[in-house]
């Protein structure tokens, strides 16, 4: 009875374990899949888009010249005598039309076009963190689905198991060998079992909101295949450190930041701007032009360009701060996130080859000492537990770990 029991167990657990592992319908939903689908629809990276082209859109007239100015006016308009205010009688009275056009010096038109590149870069880098971000975030809600659907095709067994259990208990006291109150024990079990598939059901909603944040409507389908397993070497990542999409993203912010100091030092140098008038006179008199050029006179730099000047570099010094703290962060937690993920594939290894072996060696040993008339089945079910606790153990200690992995592979690894 024993064995048959133990053999019924097994071949429940494997045709669950063939189950989430073989392919599903066509809508099924691969952990690749996900990915791309997140790539396509997450609307942080379309937002992302449209900055990059607002960035690029702003880089066209940077350097161009300001829009040149219309003129429009009367000059000399008498306003006192028999002609005042008269614009036709007074021969010195003219109407002008011309244009003005201000010319910024050449040096700071080159830096506006530097800090508009640059710009672009930026918001360039900017889309590449969110990408990371995206990836991460839809590799963990998956890999939660895909965790807790896994906890749920458990169940199919341990029910089995509560069954063939009841079945003993029944048994033993039909032959005089057991308590009639035992036989409510199984039924509590059971309810046990309910209440953990309920909480199940509620992470498993909870893990599939999350994931459709990122791809919408898809994140409702049934998950097909396992967890990716990425290779991660220690010294490489750390190597890789400063390839973070984070730390990539402070070289553009840094060129702007440079560009507007030169584009504050260009502000020492004086612009300029020229004008052309036509003036119509009246008929006895010929009618004129003028030409005009204008320069700007920088003569207070100590009060206006200077401080503007100090105050870009400060933004500067500001920048290099904060990614040498990033960098600092970063490398902090990189040396954390390796040491949890050692400790997770111990956990999961220790767990996988002596705790689950040894609560399934428990369980069968003490339902044997029930049988037989020597073990009570209090003892039983407690062993019973221990081997359940074990089982789902072990697969969220999977879980994590693909989620470790996926977190230090995206940030350091991954080659997109």
């Amino acid at each position: 009875m024993q064995s048959r029991l133990m053999r019924d167990i097994r071949a429940r657990a494997a045709v669950a374990a063939c189950a989430l592992a073989l392919p599903a319908a066509a809508s099924a939903l691969s952990f690749d899949e996900a990915l791309a689908l997140a790539q396509q629809q997450a609307p942080s990276l379309q937002a992302e888009a449209a900055k990059l082209q607002a960035a690029r859109s702003d880089a066209v007239p940077a350097g161009e010249l300001p829009d040149p100015k219309l003129l429009l006016g009367v000059q000399s308009v008498p306003i006192e005598g028999n002609d005042r205010w008269s614009l036709d009688r007074d021969g010195m009275t003219m109407s002008m039309v011309g244009l003005m056009q201000d010319v910024p010096n050449r040096d700071k038109r080159r830096a506006r076009v530097e800090v508009a590149n640059a710009g672009i870069q930026r918001a360039a880098a900017e889309r590449v963190v969110e990408a990371l971000n995206v990836r991460q975030a839809t590799a963990q809600a998956w890999i939660a689905s895909h965790t807790i659907e896994r906890k749920l095709a458990t169940f199919d067994a341990l029910y089995a198991e509560n069954r063939l259990l009841s079945e003993t208990v029944r048994a033993r006291i039909a032959g005089g060998r057991g308590l009639a109150a035992d036989s409510v024990l199984p039924r509590q079990e059971a309810a046990l079992l309910d209440e953990r598939a309920d909480e199940l059901q509620r992470q498993r909603r909870q893990a599939r909101a999350a994931l459709a944040r990122w791809i919408g409507e898809a994140a409702s389908e049934p998950l097909e295949g396992s967890v990716p397993h990425w290779p991660l070497d220690a010294p490489a990542l750390q190597r890789e450190l400063h390839r973070h999409p984070q730390l990539q993203a402070y070289t553009p912010m840094t060129q702007q930041a440079q560009a507007r100091i030169r584009e504050a030092t260009a502000e020492k140098k004086p612009d300029w701007s020229w004008e052309v008038d036509y003036l119509r006179r009246g008929q006895e008199f010929g009618d004129m032009v003028n030409l005009q050029v204008s320069f700007d006179l920088p003569l207070f730099t100590s009060t206006r360009q200077n401080p503007r000047i100090a105050a870009r570099h400060a933004e500067l010094n500001q920048l290099e701060a904060e990614r040498e703290a990033l960098e600092r962060q970063f490398a902090e937690q990189l040396d954390n996130e390796l040491a949890e993920l050692d400790r997770l594939q111990r956990a999961l290894t220790r767990t996988r080859e002596v705790l689950l072996p040894l609560a399934r060696e428990r369980s069968e040993l003490s339902l044997a000492d029930y049988r037989a008339g020597r073990g009570e089945l209090e003892a039983l079910l407690t062993a019973r537990r221990e081997l359940i606790e074990t089982r789902l153990k072990e697969i969220d200690l999977d879980g994590l770990q693909a989620i470790a992995a996926s977190r230090l592979y995206f940030a350091y690894g991954d080659a997109q």
